[in-house]
């Protein structure tokens, strides 16, 4: 069957994920291959205090991406998308939508990027003892009740970025264990009762006498059915109106679900680590932590399965930086090389540095790490009166830096909680140049880090992925289907940890952690 025929007859599967900076949509075959893609970019907005985006730039930027996806189907194939096998949508996780029972919008989205819930970050933590970030929908709920707002008093139930577009397009206000996850505590594949209780007890106490259960999503786990695309749902993707009615859709994620499914990364021992303006990384779990650890949140895979992640603000930005001086020098010299070669060039010399940088220490700070609880950062360099001051020194140590904060993070995981990792997927721009940040990774985490070609796809590709499960999974678990029929044949590239770069990269790190007290003194400078 040609490319042509699978799209008219519907064998395919749509995904659309909203990233910070991005709307994309991945159009996959029934082989799992991408076919055909489109792509919006967008801006947050700080307004009143909170970064948002409003309807206006959610609604138009979510139609202008399958728009685009449509004219490449189009100019590809010669056919126009009608017939769409089944459809899932992603959204970045967390933050917090809240409508009333009409189902308008009470006060502008707050997205995960708002620091404005430290209160109620703080005191959920300790009423829980399971660790809330600023960041989940649950924290912004609770300081809204800290604070009186007057939306309160017509609040019907609350949804995430995904959750809302889901809704927009079938009527059915569910989402995804994963992004659940980011919502609420989960415990057995749905929000944890008793915190429920807590939560109520709590938020009686100040005021506000609505149950929670009412107001969170339904959960729902990989493989059920989120719902069927309206008539009224297929109109607001496609205006154009040549998208049909029915397609199901698969429970909405969260992007690090969909970057778990995108990397194989969900079987318990595996995870990945997306590094990119910020790094994070996944680790299923076999067990529950002993501890609650401000470092670490607790989410869970699409299938419910619990995952710790340690999430940094920082990683690329200081190396490109770093990168754009050294072509300057190079236009001084009346000399030019394509930055991508650039790149290359710094990053592949970096490997006949010293394994521990020869004294030299850089600091990618351009925000605050809470992991390493520096408050405000500040992008820092020094060395050792006795260091090897060299390219590929100075130049490994700015890799170092992009994923040393990580490393304390996972630390916790491996010597505290004596978790164990059998191997991670990386993906995002750290990885381009190949084998050589992978490798170090590998060496710092002393796990074997795989690399594969289709990471690069990203969460669009990942909840695709979700959407062609629910549509056909054999009676196969996730984990299973996803390595049988999505990954049994798919090319990767794996580092080895090795015995002088864990050591070198143990060196750095105590160095590293020695010169945090002046990170930290500069931050507040």
């Amino acid at each position: 069957m040609t490319v042509q025929e699978k799209i008219t007859q519907g064998k395919v599967c749509l995904g659309i994920e909203l990233g910070s900076t991005r709307i994309k949509a991945t159009l996959i075959d029934d082989a799992f291959a991408p076919i055909a893609s489109g792509a919006h970019d967008w801006e947050n907005r700080l307004e009143n205090g909170y970064w948002t985006y409003s309807l206006d730039d959610i609604h138009s930027g979510i139609q202008s991406c399958y728009a685009d996806l449509k004219k490449d189907v189009s100019e590809k194939y010669g056919v126009t998308l009608q017939n769409i096998g089944a459809i899932g949508i992603s959204a970045m996780m967390h933050g917090y939508m809240a409508f009333d029972k009409d189902g308008k919008l009470l006060v502008p989205f707050r997205t995960w990027r708002n620091t404005t819930t430290e209160q109620a970050a703080f005191e959920l933590t300790r009423l829980f003892n399971f660790n809330i970030p600023q960041r989940w929908s649950i924290a912004h709920l609770y300081q809204a009740i800290l604070n009186n707002e007057p939306h309160l008093s017509q609040l019907a139930y609350i949804n995430t970025l995904a959750g809302y577009i889901h809704y927009t397009l079938t009527g059915k206000r569910c989402v995804g264990v994963g992004e659940a996850s980011g919502m609420f505590p989960i415990s057995g594949g749905n929000y944890d009762g008793a915190m429920l209780d807590k939560f109520n007890g709590a938020a009686a106490a100040k005021g506000f006498s609505k149950d929670i259960r009412e107001i969170l999503p339904e959960v729902l786990t990989a493989g059920e059915n989120g719902g069927t695309l309206t008539a009224e749902g297929a109109k607001f993707l496609d205006p154009a109106g040549d998208l049909k009615a029915g397609a199901p859709l698969c429970p909405p994620e969260g992007d690090a679900g969909t970057g778990m499914a995108a990397t194989n990364a969900v079987l318990p021992k595996t995870g990945n680590v997306s590094a990119g303006t910020s790094i994070f990384s996944m680790l299923v779990l076999e067990k529950n932590l002993t501890k609650v650890y401000p470092e670490i949140d607790i989410v869970t895979t699409p299938d419910g399965a619990p995952v710790a992640m340690v999430h940094c603000n920082n990683c690329t930005s200081e190396l490109d930086a770093w990168v754009r001086l050294f072509d300057e020098v190079l236009q001084l010299a009346g000399s030019s090389i394509p930055k991508p070669k650039l790149y290359d060039l710094l990053y592949v010399n970096s490997l006949t540095a010293d394994p521990d940088c020869g004294g030299v220490m850089a600091y990618n700070y351009l925000s605050g790490e809470p992991v390493t609880a520096v408050e405000n950062g500040k992008p820092m360099y020094f060395r050792t009166p006795d260091a090897k001051m060299n390219i590929a020194n100075f130049f490994r140590a700015q890799i170092y830096s992009a994923v040393a904060a990580l490393k304390t993070g996972m630390d916790i995981l491996f010597e505290k909680e004596q978790v164990t990792a059998e191997q991670f997927t990386g993906h995002g721009g750290l990885f381009k140049t190949e084998g050589v940040a992978q490798q170090y990774l590998a060496d710092a985490l002393n796990t074997p880090v795989s690399v594969m070609k289709t990471a690069g796809e990203g969460g669009s590709w990942g909840i695709a992925l979700l959407a062609a499960y629910m549509l056909d999974g054999k009676g196969k678990t996730l984990p299973a289907w996803l390595d049988s029929e999505v990954f049994s044949g798919m090319e990767k590239q794996t580092r080895q940890p090795e015995e002088k770069g864990r050591q070198g990269f143990a060196e750095y790190m105590k160095l590293y952690i020695a010169g945090l007290a002046a990170e930290k003194m500069l931050g507040g400078v």
